[in-house]
């Protein structure tokens, strides 16, 4: 019977996973749950609310999912508003909790209603920009607790206070923040076998203990089960439904997002399929149960998942049990974790918070076309100074009329745009038609029509991954292809990559001159794809696959 529903022979396996992860997780959950604004203790409860019955009705295996970083700022963001309006924490807790539920309410609807399959073609330069000022506002919050000082709410508020920073910062905090942050970056080179963030929080914590420096903590923690949280959610003024409803909208979005990303990455890892919708339905229950509890909102947790799959875990129990050992935690040794000074989570927060800057997008934005680049800094700048709800809907509508003007100015140019999403290679054209039918088994043609943008790429990434193994050279016919933008250009390096790595030969012919220009700045040519594997017309490389395919 057991058998039936579960194969123990991924037991070991599940439980080195479930325990690494939860190890990963427990100074993260610690660190956003202050940062969130609800205390330490409500990180503790997201991450197993969200950590268990994600695991258990989510439609990814191996995800382990919590607090994660561009979650944590949108609740922080939402607790400070509704402060705000409240007047305090407690007044406004209604309004939190009613906002968290939501999200995680919306969530299951977008698993119902099959959303997952258009959250997917928002343009690469929006999610880049988002995450990117996701970072900066986390390290630009963390700077006064790093030096032992209340920090404001806002990133403009930190920037304009900034005199009090040198003023009356705490050299002991600061010490410690140093610290912690030496060790986060240094012990990875002695051993990446126990997570650098744990060894960081648990040794300055200790130090900072025993030498009794004078330095803010995170004080008293809850001990015990958590219970329901459900005060207020009565007594909600009616002006704050908006904010409530836009709040949970921007959450569940967020979350989806967040949660499909890492996903994928567990795909790569793993060899296996995902379930979208069922992975957003479980991802929904989480944040409602943990925003019951007095939780705060998660996701799928990139970090965690990786280190899951990697001590073994290959099953949902694996999941289950990293938020199940964060409840034994809570339950054993949560009058210790008060001791933790809020400068190591700081000196934990800053560097995380760089992680998640996307150095790529930024890396290539003098490269990338001037309208991404645009779309990409306008979204970062208002995410990590104005409103990051009003960041995505500005970033989404910039991208969209963008492409609109680009497509439009190929139309009047009198090019060929067709199908935008039109994607071909199963019938040959009739220049490739001999060739084609001498070496069909070996080679897989594929034509692309129109600008590569940003609605196209995960369409594109999906056919190229479904290539048969028997396959030795993909041609890319690029004749059609205008406009390349920022999404289509990482899109195709992505698939490139996976394909070499399978030992494919990529070849790609008829560039015109904007894609051309845009491969070779990124290098993938000649990088990935070697400038001889590069033909002005399609009739060239017949001759270099001849010699080159094997008999």
């Amino acid at each position: 019977m057991i058998a039936s529903i579960y194969d123990t022979k991924y037991l070991k396996g599940d439980i080195m996973g479930g325990l690494v992860a939860g190890v990963v997780a427990l100074p993260l959950a610690l660190a956003f749950g202050v940062q969130s604004g609800l205390g330490a203790i409500a990180g503790l409860y997201g991450a197993i609310g969200v950590g268990i019955l994600a695991a258990l009705f989510g439609g990814t295996p191996t995800q382990a999912s919590g607090p994660t970083g561009p979650m944590t700022v949108v609740s922080a963001a939402l607790v400070a508003n509704a402060i705000e309006i409240a007047g305090s924490l407690q007044d406004a807790m209604g309004i939190i909790i009613l906002s968290f539920l939501i999200g995680g309410a919306l969530q299951v609807v977008f698993g119902l209603i099959n959303i997952a399959g258009y959250i997917k073609y928002f343009p690469y330069p929006v999610i880049s920009g988002f995450m990117s000022g996701v970072g900066l506002i986390i390290v630009i919050l963390q700077i006064f607790p790093f030096v032992g000082l209340d920090s404001p709410k806002s990133t403009l508020k930190v920037i304009m206070d900034l005199p009090r920073l040198f003023a009356d910062f705490s050299w002991q905090a600061l010490a410690l923040g140093v610290l912690t942050v030496i060790i986060y970056y240094l012990f990875p080179k002695v051993t990446k076998a126990v997570p650098s963030a744990l060894v960081a929080l648990i040794t300055v914590s200790i130090f900072a203990y025993f030498i009794k420096w004078d330095v803010p903590i995170i004080g008293e923690i809850p001990s015990g089960l958590p219970s329901l949280r459900l005060e207020g959610l009565l007594n909600i003024e009616s002006s704050s439904y908006f904010m409530v409803l836009e709040y949970g909208m921007v959450l569940a979005v967020l979350g989806s997002i967040d949660s499909l990303l890492t996903s994928v990455i567990a795909d790569n890892m793993t060899k296996t399929k995902h379930n979208s919708n069922r992975e957003l339905i479980g991802q929904g229950i989480g944040n409602m149960a943990a925003a019951l509890i007095g939780g705060i909102p998660g996701a799928g947790a990139t970090k965690g998942t990786v280190v899951n799959i990697n001590s073994g875990g290959r099953t949902r129990l694996s999941g289950a049990l990293h938020g199940a050992f964060l409840l034994a935690v809570l339950l054993g040794l949560s009058s210790l974790a008060a001791y933790i000074p809020l400068a190591v989570l700081a000196g934990i927060l800053i560097p995380i918070g760089f992680k998640i800057i996307d150095k790529k997008g930024l890396k290539h934005l003098k490269i990338v076309p001037r309208a991404d680049a645009a779309v990409l800094l306008v979204v970062l700048l208002w995410t990590t100074f104005g409103s990051l709800i009003q960041a995505v809907g500005i970033g989404v509508t910039l991208a969209a009329l963008l492409f609109m003007k680009r497509a439009s100015d190929i139309g009047e140019k009198g090019m060929q745009v067709g199908t935008l999403a039109g994607f071909g290679g199963e019938k040959p054209w009739q220049d490739e038609t001999e060739f084609y039918q001498k070496f069909k088994d070996k080679i897989y043609i594929k034509h692309l029509y129109g600008p590569l943008f940003f609605g196209f790429t995960s369409h594109f990434q999906e056919q190229v991954k479904n290539i048969g193994e028997e396959i030795q050279v993909l041609v890319i016919r690029m004749d059609r292809v205008p406009y390349v933008d920022q999404s289509g250009i990482y899109a195709m390096e992505n698939a490139i990559l996976d394909l070499t790595l399978k030992g494919v030969k990529v070849i790609i012919t008829g560039l015109q001159e904007q894609p051309k220009d845009l491969l070779t700045s990124i290098d993938i040519i000649p990088d990935l794809v070697p400038e001889e594997q590069v033909f002005e017309k399609v009739g060239k490389s017949f001759d270099w696959m001849t010699k080159t395919l094997s008999p």
